[in-house]
């Protein structure tokens, strides 16, 4: 079977996945096609949006559809790490201990309201995301591939809450903000729901087809000039004023770092390809850029001040950086 022909099965078996998720899913395709991008990249994935958009029933339908182990995490602050990752029992008939594995032993976990846990089980998960083995009582257990923490947060309750740390932060790959649905959805939603009838999901992919994707993904062709726009645009948010934006260096107190860099390759990559094309265009990467860089671009008090938000500083850097 040639590269094509891969290519090809690979994007008619993604197709089929979306459809299923339309399914059960009234609109978001923003967020279905960024979530099955993560999926397509192995990145990680915050979700922030009120209560009720349809985040966790998206998750949940997308495992399905891929046929993929899924677990939900209910962050709590008396949440603790080894209910997260699991941890040693000790049994008595036979003097032993014996691992009992958390929810984090997935294909997909949902950390549900992140930010209600403290950073102790915050950082429980920082191995897993970038490691994806987790360390129980000194033994070392890998997690089984695809694997993805797709996280949700509500940013209009902050009683209660804890910052998530940078660290973390930075290990996702994408932060979306997930939107209300128009008048048209939101009618389609109440005759979908309202019935209570359940919605049946097919199974459309393996977890083996979505691993043969990924490796068509990594090679999509990406130009050299690409690969150049992509280094300023993440460069120019580290020194705005070489990029022509001077008025930005009092706005932003630290630029995106390199990981930035890579996911932006990697999540332009694997929307090229969710359009059936076999390389990345400007297009791509201005379409991800927003995505990948709200929650690396770290502003000052300056600009909360002046009510300046992570993703107009991240248009002004894309208008200001000439694409090839």
């Amino acid at each position: 079977m040639t590269q094509k022909t891969v290519g090809v099965v690979d994007h008619t078996m993604i197709q089929q996945v979306l459809a299923q998720v339309a399914r059960r899913v009234v609109g978001q395709e923003q967020m279905v096609e960024r979530l099955l991008i993560s999926l397509l990249t192995g990145g990680h994935v915050l979700l922030e949006g009120v209560p009720g958009l349809a985040k966790t029933l998206t998750v949940r339908t997308l495992a399905e559809a891929v046929s993929t182990t899924f677990s939900r995490i209910q962050f709590t602050p008396d949440l603790l790490p080894a209910d997260v990752v699991g941890t040693q029992i000790y049994d008595q008939g036979t003097g032993k201990f014996s691992v009992k594995q958390g929810p984090i032993f997935a294909n997909i976990v949902l950390a549900d309201e992140i930010n209600r846990a403290p950073a102790k089980v915050q950082a429980a998960l920082l191995e897993a995301m970038q490691e994806h083995q987790v360390t129980i009582g000194g033994t070392t257990f890998p997690l089984q591939e695809p694997f993805l923490v797709l996280a949700t947060q509500n940013p209009i309750e902050q009683e209660g809450t804890y910052p998530l740390p940078e660290a973390q932060v930075d290990r996702f790959m994408l932060k979306l903000r997930v939107d209300y649905p128009t008048r048209d959805e939101e009618k389609e939603i109440m005759r979908r729901m309202a019935s209570g009838d359940t919605i049946t999901v097919e199974h459309a992919a393996t977890p083996a087809q979505i691993l043969s994707a990924r490796k068509h993904v990594a090679h999509l062709f990406l130009d050299e000039r690409i690969v150049d726009y992509i280094v300023d645009l993440v460069a120019a948010t580290r020194r705005p004023a070489e990029a022509g934006i001077a008025d930005l260096a009092n706005l932003i107190e630290y630029g995106a770092s390199p990981r930035a860099t890579i996911a932006l390759a990697q999540a332009s990559r694997a929307h090229a390809f969710l359009r059936g094309r076999g390389f990345v265009s400007p297009d791509d990467v201005k379409a991800m850029a927003p995505d990948v860089l709200r929650h690396r671009v770290l502003l000052t008090y300056e600009a909360e001040a002046e009510n300046v938000t992570s993703d107009q500083v991240v248009a002004r850097v894309l208008d200001a950086v000439p694409s090839p």
